[in-house]
């Protein structure tokens, strides 16, 4: 059972494809993994029972092997930002605590078409605002490589339940880079799709016009097949790009990097970059040109406004997508109110956590009248700058190669009490989403003095998943695969 938590989902595939094993000892292993490791990393808030996760489990065995859902017969976890039908989905926030949606995320809907066994829901920060997994109503996840650091954010939960064996893959989303981050943080691969790539329905928002469901995997060849099934058009979602994936997405090919050009921002790596980090991403490049790739430097030069542009945008975002949460029709209500005034103060005084009520009044203030030239309309308009920069900058290179967090995962509790260092966390990461373009995250190795994973990031076009999953599917290949986790 130990070793089957290790590997891969395509191995797994191939297992079960030769029933050299059974589903319910696929799920069994993840089960016993759970037990062993949960109390130590806390990496899920709502765990299915048992028993009737074993039972849909032997149904499958049952009725034997289908080829054509892709995901038969694995266990997947969901990070619990996304509604799943009579299974509780709280954003790890207190004002959700109790809420148990009537339908399921489309997400959802296509995991379990594919034949995906759902184990449960995995911590975040709440309502997916942090970097840290922190700030849960519901506590703290460590990371499995060090129980005393964080394993990144918001998708923290998703991604050290994947790096300690506790589920295969799961999805989390990414608004400013939270399924990128935690993948770095955590040893894993992490893919942030083009924005409109996979459906929002059910993705409880945060900031609408930045969020993004993708995977966190071990390989990126796990990565491609989980965006296959997720990814596509859904009439649900307005934003959604109404057009069907690759039907080649997963034709991932070996080899060099010939005729590629790989562009390295100057502005990533000029300050502010931890040392042991700068140093694995030197000797990658490197490794990466004896295998042919070009390597460019390239400009982004509105890099130092992408913080304060993201957070303006999506604190505004946050503040008129959580205006629902009220206390009155559904979620946590104060019960000592005596008025309807005081019953939406104290409700979400009392049900949101310190952050998201940060967040809430920060993006309040920039939409405020007299306030909303000088910063949302301002802030607006550089993201079209920063998009501006990456199309000129993907003009010159195929690909643009990234550090993902200036440092690998820091201690618990250490930037806690300064919101603004924990926001600083993301600056290699924002950009992204700004712009709206496919990233994601592998990891090249070890800190030298941490011994804590490091990752980079492969940005691509816009739509242009096939390729670049490509891509980090050779560069893949001239890694050095990390050990396991102490935890696991």
């Amino acid at each position: 059972m130990q070793e089957l938590v290790q590997k891969s989902i395509f191995e797994i595939k191939e297992l079960l494809a030769t029933k050299k094993i059974s589903v319910q000892e696929v799920v069994l292993s993840c089960l016993e993994q759970i037990e062993k490791t949960e109390s130590n990393i806390h990496a899920f808030i709502t765990l299915r029972d048992k028993d009737e996760v074993l039972t849909e489990a032997k149904d499958l065995d049952k009725a034997g092997y289908n080829s054509e859902k892709p995901l038969w017969g694995i266990p997947i976890g969901l990070k619990d930002v996304f509604t799943t039908k009579d299974l509780r989905t709280t954003c790890a926030s207190k004002i959700l605590e109790n809420f148990i949606p009537p339908y399921d995320a489309e997400v959802v809907v296509r995991l379990k078409q594919a034949g995906a066994i759902i184990l449960g829901k995995q911590n975040m920060d709440e309502f997916a605002m942090g970097s840290s997994t922190e700030n849960s109503a519901f506590g703290p996840t460590k990371n499995p490589w060090n129980l005393e650091y964080v394993p990144g954010g918001s998708s923290g939960g998703s991604a050290a339940s994947v790096a300690a064996g506790q589920c295969f893959a799961a999805i989390g989303s990414d608004t400013g880079g939270s399924i990128r981050q935690p993948a770095a943080f955590c040893g894993l691969v992490g893919l942030k799709p083009t924005y409109g790539r996979v459906s929002r329905f059910g993705l409880i928002a945060y900031a609408s016009s930045f969020d993004q469901a993708g995977p966190l995997t071990k390989t990126v060849q796990d990565a491609a097949l989980m965006l296959s099934v997720i990814a596509g058009a859904d009439p649900k979602d307005s934003t959604c790009i109404q057009q069907p994936v690759e039907s080649d997405l997963l034709n991932l090919t070996l080899g060099d990097l010939k005729g590629i050009k790989i562009g390295l921002p100057k502005e990533y790596f000029e300050k502010g970059l931890d040392a042991e980090v700068a140093q694995s991403i030197e000797q990658f490049v490197q490794d990466m040109q004896k295998i042919k790739a070009e390597i460019v430097e390239i400009s982004l030069p509105h890099t130092e406004y992408a913080i304060a542009t993201y957070y303006i945008l999506a604190m505004a975002e946050a503040s008129s997508n959580l205006e629902r949460f009220d206390g009155v029709k559904y979620g946590f209500r104060a019960k000592q109110a005596r008025n309807l005034e005081e019953m939406y103060v104290l409700s979400r005084s009392l049900g949101f956590g310190d952050e998201v009520q940060r967040r809430i009044m920060l993006g309040t203030y920039v939409l405020s009248a007299g306030y909303y030239d000088a910063y949302y309309k301002k802030a607006a308009q550089v993201r079209r700058l920063i998009k501006n920069d990456f199309d000129q900058a993907l003009s010159k290179c195929d690909f643009i190669l990234a550090p993902v967090s200036p440092t690998t995962a820091f201690k618990a509790g250490e930037r806690t009490q300064d919101p603004l260092q924990m926001y600083l966390v993301d600056i290699y990461t924002t950009s992204l989403n700004l712009a709206g373009l496919p990233g994601i995250t592998i990891p090249i190795g070890l800190g030298q003095n941490s011994k804590l994973p490091v990752g980079v990031q492969l940005i691509g076009n816009w739509l242009d998943e096939k390729r670049l999953l490509d891509t980090a599917f050779k560069l893949e290949q001239i890694t050095e695969k990390l050990p396991l986790p102490s935890i696991a």
